[in-house]
């Protein structure tokens, strides 16, 4: 019975934080990151490809995307270019925590299907 309990508390805890994740994701940052055409800024599968190359382990992937949200600077970035184009992504008011919910969510989402 414990084992059931334990099991059912993790999918469940697993599967809210996959719903938040995308929650916060399409609730923000998809006004200006569109899914897979770069319109205002780049498009997220285009963020998260650049990211995946630079950081293929999730931890590091998702550290170094959520402190460079929190504190965007044109010296740290992966997307140079994107800079160019579109100019330094504003800095947003989110809670570490958030920034990395979102991020992880990223990490796990491919954004092209």
């Amino acid at each position: 019975m414990k084992k059931i309990i334990f099991l059912s508390i993790t999918i469940s805890t697993s599967i809210f934080a996959t719903n938040l994740g995308s929650l916060l994701f399409n609730g923000n940052c998809k006004t200006c990151h569109h899914s897979t055409k770069s319109i205002s800024a780049p498009s997220m599968a285009n963020v998260r490809e650049n990211y995946l190359n630079a950081f293929s382990k999730k931890e590091d992937f998702v550290n170094y995307m959520s402190k460079w949200v929190k504190k965007p600077n044109e010296e740290t970035s992966l997307m140079d270019s994107a800079i160019k184009k579109y100019s330094l992504m504003p800095e947003l008011a989110f809670e570490m925590e958030t920034l990395k919910e979102i991020t992880s969510y990223i990490y796990d989402t491919d954004f092209t299907k």
